[in-house]
């Protein structure tokens, strides 16, 4: 249990080392030492991102997060649990560009295809075995096809995933996989793509569905009949 540990501290580590050579690609860079994040429901006013704590009613508690040791429930249909430690949970990380998740995986469990608007991200495995994968924006050939980048992942293992771009985990062992990824955003976002396309609300129209799919219109009904369920 301490080599895990130590290897868990480590590596998370070294995932935020890395992203911060290239966590100004998405977030502006602050302008001063530090801009804790004051709770949107505080504030008088909405910007793009957040508005700034009074400097010197900032405390120790807004560069702090308790938790990450705890394994996330992934009693749900896929099988994962993803747990946040972005600027809605750790006010200090407002305008510094960073952030990271812990995503917990049962076995046979997925993290589905999804999408990162304002952030790479850099995944680094800490127990378990994880197929993941991303594919490419549309090529500039139209005879051509999105490209997948695929690998399968052991403990120690890093794999990056382009900002924007279509990724997923898939876990292939019996056991539990445990991962931590940095993002190069305060605040990335998520496009969980099956939850979008066929769980939004109001739903998109089933015309334009069955033209974009190709596929009978019953097929998009069942779809958007399912719960598609969040599991960030």
């Amino acid at each position: 249990m301490a080599a895990i540990n130590i290897c868990l501290l480590s590596t998370i580590a070294i995932s935020l080392a890395l992203l911060s050579s290239f966590a100004h690609a998405s977030d502006p860079s602050p302008l001063q030492d530090f801009c804790v994040a004051v709770n949107d429901s505080n504030a008088a006013v909405f910007v793009n991102g957040k508005i700034c704590k009074d400097p010197k009613m900032v405390t120790a508690e807004d560069f702090f997060f308790a938790g990450l040791n705890k394994p996330g429930d992934t009693s749900n249909a896929v099988g994962s649990k993803v747990t946040p430690v972005n600027v809605n949970q750790l006010p200090g990380l407002n305008t510094l560009g960073v952030s990271l998740v812990r995503i917990d995986y049962a076995p046979y469990g997925l993290n589905p295809p999804h999408t990162h608007p304002r952030a790479t991200e850099i995944l680094v495995v800490v127990e378990g075995t994880l197929y993941v994968g991303f594919v490419t924006s549309n090529p500039a050939d139209a005879t051509q096809k999105n490209k997948l980048f695929t690998k399968t992942l052991y403990p120690g293992d890093v794999f990056v995933f382009p900002e924007g771009l279509i990724h997923f985990q898939f876990n292939t062992g019996k056991t539990n996989a445990v991962a931590f990824a940095g993002l190069s955003s305060q605040n990335p976002g998520v496009i969980t793509v099956a939850n979008a396309v066929f769980g939004s609300d109001p739903p998109i129209s089933r015309d334009v569905l069955t033209k974009a799919f190709q596929v009978d219109a019953n097929v998009v009904k069942y779809l958007q009949g399912q719960f598609w369920m969040n599991n960030n």
